[in-house]
């Protein structure tokens, strides 16, 4: 069992930098002026995205709850380089905020080249208790409002020949504990963008879609859950954000942040009892 797992890993490791040597080269000049609408962006992920994005020369539409905090991000943007750089509070549980969001967005920069759909919202990191109710409101802000924004921008992301970028999870490709409403709305992303792709692809669309899968990343709201209770790596935020844009502006399909994430969800289907063994032994839980 043992030389077998040791085969099947390093199969797979061929295979992905093979993937890799073959990838489409990053030219950071094609995001200057770039019109971009990044959501989730006063903090985390998006905050750093948000500054990579400027770094580059774009044009920039920041968007999450917090206008004060927004502003403070806007305002550095434009002092890294962004051509522009402007803000819009919205909640996103909101029926009508995000299609606000993107026609704020298209009428300010004049279209889109990259909708980059990142925002999340606050969920417990633990057992499930039978709160149907949350999950039903997280289901509105994690999934529904990224299907509103993504056909809100279709036509201008036709026109331009853009990107949908769509920030996902490892917990939306396999099962964990703790987090049953967030994993839930993260295999959502995944079934739909995934759909989408293929329909697009069919339609002959110029729009790419790319679904990046991280895994856990330092972010302080995720650290701050997780802290004392599971065993598995964080990593930079600012190296994920990174990531997050190469692989919209390479019009990659998928990304998986760390590498292995990739091997993680491969794994699990071959070996579900290895895999499952894993899982649980990476939380401290005691019943």
């Amino acid at each position: 069992m043992a030389t077998f797992v040791k085969i099947l890993i390093g199969s797979i490791l061929v295979a992905y930098l093979a993937m890799k040597w073959t990838a489409p080269s990053f030219d950071p000049e094609s995001l200057k002026g770039a019109r971009v609408l990044v959501t989730g962006a006063s903090s985390g992920i998006g905050e750093q995205m948000a500054y990579h994005y400027a770094r580059f020369g774009a044009q920039i539409v920041i968007t999450a709850r917090r206008e004060k905090v927004l502003q403070q991000v806007a305002e550095k943007c434009l002092s890294l380089g962004a051509q522009k750089a402007l803000h819009i509070a919205a909640d996103m549980a909101n029926e009508s905020d995000p299609e606000r969001v993107v026609d704020f967005a298209l009428e300010k920069l004049g279209g889109l080249d990259y909708l980059v759909l990142n925002h999340i919202g606050p969920t417990t990191f633990g057992m499930w208790e039978g709160d149907v109710e949350h999950t039903r409101w997280l289901m509105k802000v994690n999934f529904f409002s990224y299907i509103q924004m993504a056909w809100r921008a279709l036509p201008s992301l036709e026109q331009s020949k853009g990107s949908l970028v769509v920030v996902s999870s490892v917990l939306g490709k396999m099962t964990n504990p703790f987090t049953l409403p967030y994993s839930s709305t993260k295999f959502a992303l995944s079934g739909f963008f995934g759909s989408l792709y293929h329909e697009l692809a069919m339609k002959k669309s110029n729009v790419s879609i790319s679904v990046c899968t991280l895994g856990l990343i330092d972010t302080d709201s995720a650290m701050d859950k997780v802290r004392g209770i599971t065993k598995v790596p964080a990593y930079p935020a600012t190296e994920a954000a990174l990531n997050i844009i190469i692989a919209g502006a390479t019009r990659q399909l998928d990304l998986y942040y760390p590498w292995f994430t990739q091997v993680i969800t491969l794994i699990k289907d071959w070996s579900p009892s290895l895999t499952n063994y894993i899982i649980q032994n990476s939380y401290s839980y005691i019943p």
